[in-house]
Protein backbone atom coordinates (compact mmCIF):
# COMPACT_ATOMS: atom_id res chain seq x y z
CA UNK A 1 0.00 0.00 0.00
CA UNK A 2 0.97 3.27 -0.59
CA UNK A 3 0.93 5.90 1.61
CA UNK A 4 2.27 9.52 2.05
CA UNK A 5 4.20 11.18 5.20
CA UNK A 6 2.07 13.80 6.90
CA UNK A 7 3.36 17.32 6.68
CA UNK A 8 5.86 18.44 8.84
CA UNK A 9 5.26 21.99 10.80
CA UNK A 10 8.30 23.04 8.94
CA UNK A 11 6.58 21.91 5.34
CA UNK A 12 5.61 25.06 3.61
CA UNK A 13 2.14 22.97 2.29
CA UNK A 14 1.86 22.28 5.88
CA UNK A 15 0.55 26.28 6.21
CA UNK A 16 -1.58 26.13 3.20
CA UNK A 17 -4.66 27.78 4.20
CA UNK A 18 -7.25 24.86 2.81
CA UNK A 19 -7.52 21.64 4.49
CA UNK A 20 -4.45 21.58 6.15
CA UNK A 21 -5.35 18.23 7.60
CA UNK A 22 -5.95 16.54 5.04
CA UNK A 23 -2.41 17.04 3.22
CA UNK A 24 -0.35 13.96 3.66
CA UNK A 25 -3.28 11.49 4.06
CA UNK A 26 -3.43 7.84 4.35
CA UNK A 27 -5.71 5.75 3.39
CA UNK A 28 -5.08 3.70 5.89
CA UNK A 29 -6.72 6.21 8.08
CA UNK A 30 -9.88 6.06 6.45
CA UNK A 31 -12.02 3.22 8.55
CA UNK A 32 -10.99 5.01 11.45
CA UNK A 33 -12.09 8.44 10.43
CA UNK A 34 -14.73 7.48 9.18
CA UNK A 35 -16.23 5.44 12.51
CA UNK A 36 -14.61 8.34 14.05
CA UNK A 37 -16.85 10.65 12.66
CA UNK A 38 -20.07 8.07 13.51
CA UNK A 39 -18.95 8.10 16.80
CA UNK A 40 -18.31 11.56 17.39
CA UNK A 41 -22.44 12.06 15.81
CA UNK A 42 -23.42 10.02 17.82
CA UNK A 43 -22.71 12.58 20.81
CA UNK A 44 -22.42 16.12 19.57
CA UNK A 45 -25.75 15.52 17.30
CA UNK A 46 -28.17 14.96 20.27
CA UNK A 47 -26.64 17.25 22.51
CA UNK A 48 -26.14 20.35 20.06
CA UNK A 49 -29.88 19.42 19.98
CA UNK A 50 -30.39 19.98 23.95
CA UNK A 51 -28.30 23.36 23.83
CA UNK A 52 -30.30 24.68 21.63
CA UNK A 53 -32.96 24.19 24.45
CA UNK A 54 -30.90 26.47 26.78
CA UNK A 55 -31.30 29.66 24.98
CA UNK A 56 -34.98 28.60 24.43
CA UNK A 57 -34.44 28.25 20.66
CA UNK A 58 -35.75 25.19 18.16
CA UNK A 59 -33.95 21.88 18.40
CA UNK A 60 -32.94 21.95 14.49
CA UNK A 61 -30.96 25.04 15.69
CA UNK A 62 -28.60 22.63 17.15
CA UNK A 63 -28.80 20.15 14.29
CA UNK A 64 -27.95 22.78 11.77
CA UNK A 65 -25.23 24.03 14.10
CA UNK A 66 -23.21 20.46 13.34
CA UNK A 67 -23.50 21.26 9.50
CA UNK A 68 -21.94 24.33 7.99
CA UNK A 69 -19.61 24.98 10.79
CA UNK A 70 -17.99 21.76 11.41
CA UNK A 71 -17.52 21.23 7.69
CA UNK A 72 -16.02 25.16 7.37
CA UNK A 73 -13.65 24.22 10.46
CA UNK A 74 -12.94 21.36 8.72
CA UNK A 75 -11.50 22.88 5.65
CA UNK A 76 -10.01 25.82 7.49
CA UNK A 77 -8.37 24.29 10.85
CA UNK A 78 -5.42 22.88 11.50
CA UNK A 79 -6.46 20.43 14.56
CA UNK A 80 -6.86 17.52 13.53
CA UNK A 81 -9.11 15.70 16.14
CA UNK A 82 -11.37 18.70 17.26
CA UNK A 83 -15.07 18.83 16.33
CA UNK A 84 -16.32 21.88 16.31
CA UNK A 85 -20.46 22.64 17.09
CA UNK A 86 -21.68 24.97 20.21
CA UNK A 87 -20.80 24.36 23.81
CA UNK A 88 -22.44 24.52 26.92
CA UNK A 89 -20.98 27.74 27.70
CA UNK A 90 -21.30 29.61 24.24
CA UNK A 91 -24.78 28.57 23.85
CA UNK A 92 -25.34 30.20 27.59
CA UNK A 93 -23.66 33.01 26.98
CA UNK A 94 -26.14 33.47 23.47
CA UNK A 95 -28.68 32.72 25.57
CA UNK A 96 -27.96 35.41 28.00
CA UNK A 97 -26.94 38.45 25.16
CA UNK A 98 -30.46 37.74 23.22
CA UNK A 99 -32.18 37.70 26.44
CA UNK A 100 -30.44 40.88 27.52
CA UNK A 101 -31.08 42.69 24.12
CA UNK A 102 -34.77 42.05 24.31
CA UNK A 103 -35.16 39.05 22.29
CA UNK A 104 -37.64 36.32 23.54
CA UNK A 105 -39.63 34.03 21.63
CA UNK A 106 -42.58 35.27 22.92
CA UNK A 107 -41.96 38.89 21.82
CA UNK A 108 -39.78 37.71 18.60
CA UNK A 109 -38.72 35.32 16.19
CA UNK A 110 -35.46 34.79 18.07
CA UNK A 111 -33.58 32.71 15.29
CA UNK A 112 -32.67 36.23 12.80
CA UNK A 113 -31.85 38.13 15.83
CA UNK A 114 -29.56 34.92 16.20
CA UNK A 115 -28.20 35.00 12.74
CA UNK A 116 -26.99 38.54 13.44
CA UNK A 117 -25.37 37.50 17.12
CA UNK A 118 -23.09 34.59 15.06
CA UNK A 119 -22.45 36.68 12.17
CA UNK A 120 -21.15 39.55 14.39
CA UNK A 121 -19.38 36.60 16.19
CA UNK A 122 -17.41 35.98 13.43
CA UNK A 123 -16.81 39.36 12.48
CA UNK A 124 -14.94 40.25 15.84
CA UNK A 125 -12.87 37.42 15.46
CA UNK A 126 -11.94 37.95 11.78
CA UNK A 127 -11.33 42.04 12.59
CA UNK A 128 -8.92 40.42 15.60
CA UNK A 129 -7.59 38.20 12.87
CA UNK A 130 -6.29 40.92 10.74
CA UNK A 131 -5.22 42.28 13.85
CA UNK A 132 -2.74 39.33 14.18
CA UNK A 133 -4.25 39.33 18.33
CA UNK A 134 -4.18 35.34 18.22
CA UNK A 135 -1.33 35.94 21.02
CA UNK A 136 -3.34 38.35 23.11
CA UNK A 137 -6.77 36.62 23.52
CA UNK A 138 -4.94 33.50 24.76
CA UNK A 139 -4.03 35.57 28.37
CA UNK A 140 -7.37 35.01 28.95
CA UNK A 141 -6.35 33.23 31.98
CA UNK A 142 -7.24 29.62 33.01
CA UNK A 143 -8.99 30.91 36.56
CA UNK A 144 -11.21 33.20 34.34
CA UNK A 145 -12.51 30.08 32.47
CA UNK A 146 -13.20 28.30 35.44
CA UNK A 147 -14.68 31.16 37.09
CA UNK A 148 -16.71 31.38 34.32
CA UNK A 149 -17.58 27.83 33.38
CA UNK A 150 -18.54 27.42 37.31
CA UNK A 151 -20.79 30.22 36.61
CA UNK A 152 -22.51 28.55 33.59
CA UNK A 153 -22.62 25.18 35.13
CA UNK A 154 -24.72 26.02 38.44
CA UNK A 155 -27.04 28.65 36.54
CA UNK A 156 -28.01 26.08 33.64
CA UNK A 157 -28.18 22.85 35.76
CA UNK A 158 -30.47 24.86 38.33
CA UNK A 159 -32.11 25.89 35.17
CA UNK A 160 -33.04 22.61 33.75
CA UNK A 161 -35.12 21.28 37.05
CA UNK A 162 -38.02 22.67 36.41
CA UNK A 163 -38.16 20.54 32.88
CA UNK A 164 -36.36 17.54 34.71
CA UNK A 165 -39.25 17.95 36.99
CA UNK A 166 -42.47 18.17 34.80
CA UNK A 167 -42.83 21.72 34.40
CA UNK A 168 -42.33 24.12 31.09
CA UNK A 169 -39.80 27.44 31.17
CA UNK A 170 -36.09 28.02 30.45
CA UNK A 171 -35.35 30.24 32.78
CA UNK A 172 -30.96 29.57 32.44
CA UNK A 173 -31.04 32.82 30.58
CA UNK A 174 -31.78 35.36 32.99
CA UNK A 175 -29.77 34.08 35.61
CA UNK A 176 -28.98 31.97 38.60
CA UNK A 177 -31.57 33.28 41.37
CA UNK A 178 -34.18 32.93 38.67
CA UNK A 179 -33.30 29.72 37.85
CA UNK A 180 -33.32 28.99 41.71
CA UNK A 181 -36.82 30.77 41.69
CA UNK A 182 -38.64 28.85 39.31
CA UNK A 183 -36.76 25.75 40.31
CA UNK A 184 -38.64 26.07 43.51
CA UNK A 185 -42.10 26.76 41.91
CA UNK A 186 -41.83 24.10 39.92
CA UNK A 187 -41.71 21.03 42.81
CA UNK A 188 -45.82 21.63 43.66
CA UNK A 189 -46.54 20.77 40.08
CA UNK A 190 -43.74 17.80 39.53
CA UNK A 191 -44.88 15.00 37.17
CA UNK A 192 -43.63 11.73 38.56
CA UNK A 193 -43.15 10.07 35.19
CA UNK A 194 -41.34 13.02 34.01
CA UNK A 195 -38.93 12.88 37.65
CA UNK A 196 -38.60 9.01 37.04
CA UNK A 197 -37.84 9.54 33.19
CA UNK A 198 -34.99 12.40 34.30
CA UNK A 199 -33.72 10.39 37.06
CA UNK A 200 -33.49 7.35 34.64
CA UNK A 201 -31.62 9.47 32.04
CA UNK A 202 -29.50 11.05 34.25
CA UNK A 203 -27.94 7.97 35.97
CA UNK A 204 -27.58 5.72 32.53
CA UNK A 205 -25.16 9.21 30.70
CA UNK A 206 -23.63 9.13 34.38
CA UNK A 207 -22.81 5.10 34.76
CA UNK A 208 -21.91 4.93 31.09
CA UNK A 209 -19.46 8.04 30.96
CA UNK A 210 -18.11 6.25 34.54
CA UNK A 211 -17.82 2.46 33.25
CA UNK A 212 -17.86 2.53 29.32
CA UNK A 213 -16.99 5.82 28.41
CA UNK A 214 -16.60 4.49 24.10
CA UNK A 215 -20.70 4.13 24.53
CA UNK A 216 -22.53 6.93 23.36
CA UNK A 217 -24.32 7.79 26.27
CA UNK A 218 -26.27 11.11 24.79
CA UNK A 219 -27.42 8.75 21.44
CA UNK A 220 -28.52 5.34 24.19
CA UNK A 221 -30.52 8.28 25.57
CA UNK A 222 -32.63 9.63 23.12
CA UNK A 223 -33.12 6.44 21.20
CA UNK A 224 -34.53 5.33 24.54
CA UNK A 225 -36.58 8.46 25.49
CA UNK A 226 -38.05 7.84 22.00
CA UNK A 227 -38.80 4.63 22.23
CA UNK A 228 -40.40 5.42 25.04
CA UNK A 229 -43.19 7.43 23.94
CA UNK A 230 -43.60 5.45 20.65
CA UNK A 231 -44.54 2.66 22.50
CA UNK A 232 -45.73 3.39 26.06
CA UNK A 233 -48.37 6.04 27.06
CA UNK A 234 -46.34 8.08 28.36
CA UNK A 235 -47.60 11.23 26.89
CA UNK A 236 -51.37 10.62 27.96
CA UNK A 237 -49.20 11.08 31.73
CA UNK A 238 -48.29 14.69 31.32
CA UNK A 239 -44.44 13.35 30.01
CA UNK A 240 -43.96 16.61 27.35
CA UNK A 241 -43.03 16.47 24.74
CA UNK A 242 -40.38 18.61 22.67
CA UNK A 243 -42.18 21.23 19.63
CA UNK A 244 -41.98 19.45 16.49
CA UNK A 245 -38.84 19.12 14.37
CA UNK A 246 -39.09 19.79 10.44
CA UNK A 247 -37.85 17.86 7.85
CA UNK A 248 -34.84 19.03 5.75
CA UNK A 249 -32.20 21.40 5.65
CA UNK A 250 -32.40 25.03 6.83
CA UNK A 251 -34.93 27.50 5.15
CA UNK A 252 -33.46 30.87 3.98
CA UNK A 253 -33.92 33.40 6.19
CA UNK A 254 -32.25 37.18 6.64
CA UNK A 255 -30.62 37.77 9.65
CA UNK A 256 -32.14 40.98 11.60
CA UNK A 257 -29.92 43.52 12.88
CA UNK A 258 -32.72 44.84 14.92
CA UNK A 259 -30.88 44.66 18.09
CA UNK A 260 -26.94 44.56 17.01
CA UNK A 261 -26.03 47.04 19.18
CA UNK A 262 -27.78 45.40 22.21
CA UNK A 263 -26.11 42.17 21.38
CA UNK A 264 -22.33 44.00 20.89
CA UNK A 265 -20.97 43.43 24.39
CA UNK A 266 -22.24 39.97 24.59
CA UNK A 267 -20.97 39.11 21.22
CA UNK A 268 -17.75 40.56 22.47
CA UNK A 269 -17.83 37.89 25.42
CA UNK A 270 -19.37 34.91 22.99
CA UNK A 271 -16.04 35.89 20.21
CA UNK A 272 -13.65 35.81 23.44
CA UNK A 273 -14.79 32.32 25.04
CA UNK A 274 -15.37 30.83 21.31
CA UNK A 275 -11.57 31.18 20.94
CA UNK A 276 -10.21 30.38 24.21
CA UNK A 277 -12.20 27.24 24.28
CA UNK A 278 -11.54 26.07 20.69
CA UNK A 279 -7.68 27.02 21.50
CA UNK A 280 -7.87 25.15 24.58
CA UNK A 281 -9.17 22.24 22.94
CA UNK A 282 -6.83 22.00 20.11
CA UNK A 283 -3.93 22.31 22.29
CA UNK A 284 -5.02 19.49 24.19
CA UNK A 285 -5.85 16.88 21.24
CA UNK A 286 -2.97 18.02 19.23
CA UNK A 287 -0.05 14.71 19.55
CA UNK A 288 3.99 14.91 19.89
CA UNK A 289 4.95 15.35 15.99
CA UNK A 290 2.03 16.60 14.83
CA UNK A 291 2.23 20.48 13.23
CA UNK A 292 1.51 23.06 16.13
CA UNK A 293 -1.64 24.69 16.78
CA UNK A 294 -1.30 28.07 14.90
CA UNK A 295 -2.97 30.78 16.84
CA UNK A 296 -3.82 32.99 14.29
CA UNK A 297 -4.90 30.01 12.07
CA UNK A 298 -6.74 29.09 14.39
CA UNK A 299 -8.42 32.90 15.22
CA UNK A 300 -9.41 32.92 11.61
CA UNK A 301 -11.14 29.35 11.29
CA UNK A 302 -13.10 30.06 14.14
CA UNK A 303 -14.15 33.88 12.21
CA UNK A 304 -15.02 31.94 9.39
CA UNK A 305 -17.18 29.25 10.92
CA UNK A 306 -19.09 32.03 12.76
CA UNK A 307 -19.53 34.39 9.60
CA UNK A 308 -20.51 31.57 7.08
CA UNK A 309 -22.69 29.71 9.62
CA UNK A 310 -24.69 32.95 10.74
CA UNK A 311 -26.31 32.55 7.19
CA UNK A 312 -28.08 29.24 8.28
CA UNK A 313 -29.60 29.79 11.56
CA UNK A 314 -27.01 27.76 13.84
CA UNK A 315 -25.42 28.93 17.10
CA UNK A 316 -22.07 30.75 17.56
CA UNK A 317 -19.70 27.17 17.16
CA UNK A 318 -16.35 26.39 19.21
CA UNK A 319 -14.15 23.25 19.66
CA UNK A 320 -16.17 21.36 22.26
CA UNK A 321 -13.99 18.55 24.72
CA UNK A 322 -16.24 16.10 25.02
CA UNK A 323 -17.35 15.39 21.39
CA UNK A 324 -14.22 16.20 20.17
CA UNK A 325 -12.68 13.78 22.86
CA UNK A 326 -14.76 11.11 21.71
CA UNK A 327 -13.86 11.72 18.12
CA UNK A 328 -10.32 11.04 18.83
CA UNK A 329 -10.90 8.06 21.21
CA UNK A 330 -12.39 6.35 18.40
CA UNK A 331 -9.11 6.92 16.17
CA UNK A 332 -9.78 9.99 14.36
CA UNK A 333 -6.35 10.85 11.88
CA UNK A 334 -7.91 14.22 10.19
CA UNK A 335 -10.82 16.63 9.74
CA UNK A 336 -12.50 13.96 7.38
CA UNK A 337 -14.02 12.48 10.48
CA UNK A 338 -15.96 15.93 10.82
CA UNK A 339 -17.19 15.69 7.37
CA UNK A 340 -18.53 12.40 8.29
CA UNK A 341 -20.38 13.62 10.92
CA UNK A 342 -21.72 16.62 8.83
CA UNK A 343 -23.42 13.82 6.71
CA UNK A 344 -24.72 12.03 9.29
CA UNK A 345 -26.49 15.57 10.68
CA UNK A 346 -27.68 16.25 6.91
CA UNK A 347 -28.66 12.99 6.86
CA UNK A 348 -30.74 13.20 10.49
CA UNK A 349 -32.33 16.52 9.24
CA UNK A 350 -33.44 15.17 6.10
CA UNK A 351 -35.06 11.88 7.04
CA UNK A 352 -35.24 11.51 10.51
CA UNK A 353 -37.36 14.99 11.81
CA UNK A 354 -40.63 12.71 12.62
CA UNK A 355 -39.15 10.84 14.90
CA UNK A 356 -36.74 13.24 16.85
CA UNK A 357 -40.55 15.03 17.40
CA UNK A 358 -40.89 12.52 19.76
CA UNK A 359 -38.68 12.95 22.00
CA UNK A 360 -38.79 13.89 25.58
CA UNK A 361 -38.73 17.76 26.99
CA UNK A 362 -36.76 15.87 30.39
CA UNK A 363 -34.85 13.83 28.23
CA UNK A 364 -33.13 17.01 26.36
CA UNK A 365 -32.98 18.22 29.86
CA UNK A 366 -30.75 15.54 31.37
CA UNK A 367 -28.19 15.64 28.73
CA UNK A 368 -27.72 19.22 29.20
CA UNK A 369 -27.93 18.80 33.05
CA UNK A 370 -25.37 16.28 32.92
CA UNK A 371 -23.14 17.75 29.99
CA UNK A 372 -23.22 21.54 32.12
CA UNK A 373 -22.91 19.38 36.25
CA UNK A 374 -18.98 18.88 34.87
CA UNK A 375 -18.24 22.44 34.50
CA UNK A 376 -18.55 22.86 37.88
CA UNK A 377 -15.11 22.25 38.44
CA UNK A 378 -14.50 22.03 42.25
CA UNK A 379 -11.46 20.60 41.66
CA UNK A 380 -10.12 22.71 39.64
CA UNK A 381 -11.01 25.12 42.30
CA UNK A 382 -8.95 23.17 45.17
CA UNK A 383 -6.34 23.26 42.64
CA UNK A 384 -6.28 26.82 42.69
CA UNK A 385 -6.34 27.69 46.11
CA UNK A 386 -3.81 25.63 46.95
CA UNK A 387 -1.05 26.87 44.36
CA UNK A 388 -1.74 30.45 43.69
CA UNK A 389 -4.44 32.24 45.92
CA UNK A 390 -4.53 35.21 43.57
CA UNK A 391 -5.66 32.98 40.88
CA UNK A 392 -8.46 31.35 43.15
CA UNK A 393 -9.81 34.79 43.97
CA UNK A 394 -9.74 35.68 40.11
CA UNK A 395 -11.91 32.47 39.67
CA UNK A 396 -14.29 32.92 42.95
CA UNK A 397 -14.85 36.45 41.79
CA UNK A 398 -15.76 35.91 38.36
CA UNK A 399 -17.99 32.79 39.25
CA UNK A 400 -20.24 34.65 41.81
CA UNK A 401 -20.22 37.84 39.18
CA UNK A 402 -21.73 35.35 36.97
CA UNK A 403 -24.02 33.63 39.49
CA UNK A 404 -25.41 37.27 40.61
CA UNK A 405 -24.84 39.09 37.77
CA UNK A 406 -24.84 38.01 34.43
CA UNK A 407 -22.69 35.81 32.59
CA UNK A 408 -21.33 38.61 30.30
CA UNK A 409 -20.23 40.66 33.31
CA UNK A 410 -18.34 37.70 34.84
CA UNK A 411 -16.44 37.65 31.62
CA UNK A 412 -15.57 41.23 31.44
CA UNK A 413 -14.97 40.83 35.40
CA UNK A 414 -12.56 37.55 34.59
CA UNK A 415 -10.83 39.08 31.43
CA UNK A 416 -10.02 42.57 33.78
CA UNK A 417 -9.15 40.16 36.94
CA UNK A 418 -6.63 38.80 34.47
CA UNK A 419 -5.44 41.60 33.80
CA UNK A 420 -4.75 43.29 36.98
CA UNK A 421 -2.54 39.88 38.05
CA UNK A 422 -0.66 39.80 34.84
CA UNK A 423 0.23 43.63 35.63
CA UNK A 424 0.99 43.49 39.48
CA UNK A 425 3.21 40.09 37.96
CA UNK A 426 4.67 42.67 35.67
CA UNK A 427 5.50 45.38 37.88
CA UNK A 428 7.14 43.07 40.99
CA UNK A 429 10.54 44.33 41.57
CA UNK A 430 13.08 41.10 41.77
CA UNK A 431 16.31 42.27 42.25
CA UNK A 432 19.48 39.76 42.56
CA UNK A 433 21.94 41.05 44.91
CA UNK A 434 25.22 39.27 45.04
CA UNK A 435 28.18 40.18 47.47
CA UNK A 436 30.91 42.78 47.59
CA UNK A 437 34.51 41.92 45.38
CA UNK A 438 37.36 44.25 46.16
CA UNK A 439 34.32 46.91 47.09
CA UNK A 440 32.16 46.70 44.36
CA UNK A 441 28.56 45.25 44.82
CA UNK A 442 26.89 43.02 41.84
CA UNK A 443 22.88 43.43 41.54
CA UNK A 444 21.44 41.59 39.29
CA UNK A 445 17.80 42.52 37.33
CA UNK A 446 15.97 39.09 37.92
CA UNK A 447 12.95 40.66 35.43
CA UNK A 448 12.07 42.67 32.76
CA UNK A 449 12.77 46.51 32.90
CA UNK A 450 9.65 48.55 31.86
CA UNK A 451 8.20 51.73 32.00
CA UNK A 452 5.76 51.13 34.96
CA UNK A 453 8.03 49.49 37.23
CA UNK A 454 11.51 51.51 36.43
CA UNK A 455 11.03 53.57 39.53
CA UNK A 456 10.49 50.61 41.55
CA UNK A 457 13.82 48.80 40.19
CA UNK A 458 15.75 52.39 41.08
CA UNK A 459 14.88 52.82 44.45
CA UNK A 460 15.47 48.87 45.39
CA UNK A 461 18.65 49.19 43.91
CA UNK A 462 19.39 52.17 46.05
CA UNK A 463 18.55 50.35 49.30
CA UNK A 464 20.72 47.64 48.62
CA UNK A 465 23.72 50.05 47.71
CA UNK A 466 22.58 51.32 51.67
CA UNK A 467 22.77 48.17 53.10
CA UNK A 468 26.06 47.33 51.58
CA UNK A 469 28.47 50.45 53.30
CA UNK A 470 31.82 51.44 52.33
CA UNK A 471 31.35 50.17 48.54
CA UNK A 472 32.85 52.37 45.77
CA UNK A 473 31.12 50.86 42.78
CA UNK A 474 28.12 49.12 41.92
CA UNK A 475 27.79 46.77 39.19
CA UNK A 476 23.86 46.44 37.45
CA UNK A 477 23.82 43.33 35.48
CA UNK A 478 21.45 44.52 32.89
CA UNK A 479 21.19 40.83 31.08
CA UNK A 480 17.19 41.29 30.99
CA UNK A 481 16.95 44.44 29.84
CA UNK A 482 16.36 43.98 26.07
CA UNK A 483 13.82 46.37 25.12
CA UNK A 484 14.71 50.43 26.25
CA UNK A 485 12.63 53.62 26.38
CA UNK A 486 13.37 56.92 27.37
CA UNK A 487 11.72 56.24 30.92
CA UNK A 488 13.90 53.75 31.44
CA UNK A 489 17.24 55.70 30.26
CA UNK A 490 15.83 58.47 32.48
CA UNK A 491 15.29 56.23 35.68
CA UNK A 492 19.01 55.06 34.77
CA UNK A 493 20.63 58.42 34.64
CA UNK A 494 18.89 59.41 37.74
CA UNK A 495 19.94 56.02 39.35
CA UNK A 496 23.22 56.96 38.35
CA UNK A 497 23.36 60.84 39.84
CA UNK A 498 21.53 59.04 42.87
CA UNK A 499 24.86 56.60 43.64
CA UNK A 500 27.61 59.63 42.67
CA UNK A 501 25.57 61.68 45.55
CA UNK A 502 26.66 58.99 47.57
CA UNK A 503 30.27 58.66 46.24
CA UNK A 504 29.26 55.09 44.18
CA UNK A 505 29.95 54.60 40.70
CA UNK A 506 27.37 52.88 38.47
CA UNK A 507 28.88 50.08 35.67
CA UNK A 508 26.71 48.79 33.59
CA UNK A 509 27.04 45.58 32.60
CA UNK A 510 25.60 42.53 29.93
CA UNK A 511 23.63 44.74 28.49
CA UNK A 512 22.30 42.90 25.35
CA UNK A 513 23.37 44.35 22.02
CA UNK A 514 19.67 45.33 20.97
CA UNK A 515 19.20 47.41 23.76
CA UNK A 516 22.43 48.55 23.90
CA UNK A 517 22.06 49.74 20.04
CA UNK A 518 18.98 51.84 21.14
CA UNK A 519 20.43 53.18 23.83
CA UNK A 520 23.41 54.75 22.10
CA UNK A 521 21.51 57.80 21.02
CA UNK A 522 20.58 58.87 24.42
CA UNK A 523 23.32 61.52 25.76
CA UNK A 524 23.54 60.40 28.77
CA UNK A 525 24.21 56.35 28.23
CA UNK A 526 26.83 57.83 25.46
CA UNK A 527 28.70 59.83 28.23
CA UNK A 528 28.97 56.53 30.44
CA UNK A 529 30.26 54.50 27.46
CA UNK A 530 33.18 57.24 27.12
CA UNK A 531 33.90 56.89 30.12
CA UNK A 532 34.39 53.27 30.00
CA UNK A 533 31.81 52.61 32.65
CA UNK A 534 29.98 50.23 30.07
CA UNK A 535 31.16 46.52 30.00
CA UNK A 536 30.17 43.52 28.25
CA UNK A 537 30.22 41.30 31.63
CA UNK A 538 29.73 41.14 34.64
CA UNK A 539 33.23 39.74 35.55
CA UNK A 540 34.49 42.60 33.21
CA UNK A 541 32.80 45.11 35.47
CA UNK A 542 34.27 43.94 38.83
CA UNK A 543 37.74 43.81 37.17
CA UNK A 544 37.38 47.00 35.63
CA UNK A 545 37.25 46.02 31.78
CA UNK A 546 35.25 48.14 29.84
CA UNK A 547 34.22 47.66 26.51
Amino acid sequence: MVSVTPASASDPAARRWLAPTLRGYRRAWLGRDVVAGLSAGAVVIPQAMAYATIANLPVQIGLYTCMVPMLVYALLGGSRAMSVSTTSTIATLSATTLVAAGVTAESDDPVPALMALTLLVGAILLLARLLRLGGVVEYISKPTIIGVQVGVGATVAVGQLPKLLGEGGEPSAEGFIRSIVAALEALPGMNLPTVLLSIGSIAVLVLLRRFAPAVPGPLIVVVAGIALIAFTGLPDRGVALIEPVPQGLPPFVLPSFTHIAAMAPGAFAIAVMVFVESSAVARTLREAGEPQIDSNRELFAAGAVNAIGGFFQVLPAAGGFSQSAVNKAAGARSQLAAMVTVVLAVLVALLLGPMLSLLPEATLAALVFVAVAGLIDIKGLAGLWRLNRADFCVAAVTAFVGLTAGLLLAVAVGVVGTMIVVIRELNRVRLDVGEVHDGVLVVRLGGPLYTANALGYETAVLDAAAAHPGIRALALDAAQLRVVSITILEALAELDSELAARGIELRLAALPDEAATVADRDAWFAALTREGRVYPTVDAALHDCPE
